[in-house]
């Protein structure tokens, strides 16, 4: 998993890829990044699956802000990105959220 980010001229977005390496989604057949940027759509943000298996999409988002995010794997398997700016606890029981920051 990762976030990578490129901050566009007058800094007023950045563009956020992220990514699934093969390993978290060899056998999902389908992948979506769902957060405070779409109002958690479970559809609004479906994930390009590469040849090599992983999975990635890049999005643009207004800077100055934090956005929390899990990836819904095959449309029923909640992943956490351990490696985002910050993890912090979802408001359901024993869960956590993604937080990237920009």
């Amino acid at each position: 998993m990762g976030i990578s980010k490129k901050y566009l001229p007058g800094n007023e977005l950045c563009r956020i890829t992220f990514t699934l390496p093969p390993g978290r989604s060899k056998s999902a057949e389908s992948a979506n990044v769902v957060g405070d940027f779409n109002n958690w759509s479970i559809t609004a943000n479906p994930m390009k699956k590469r040849k090599n298996g992983q999975f990635a999409l890049a999005l643009e988002l207004p800077c100055n802000n934090e956005y929390q995010f899990r990836y819904l794997l095959d449309g029923n398997e909640w992943e956490t990105d351990m490696k985002a700016d910050d993890v912090v606890p979802a408001p359901f029981a024993d869960q956590y959220n993604s937080v990237v920051k920009v």
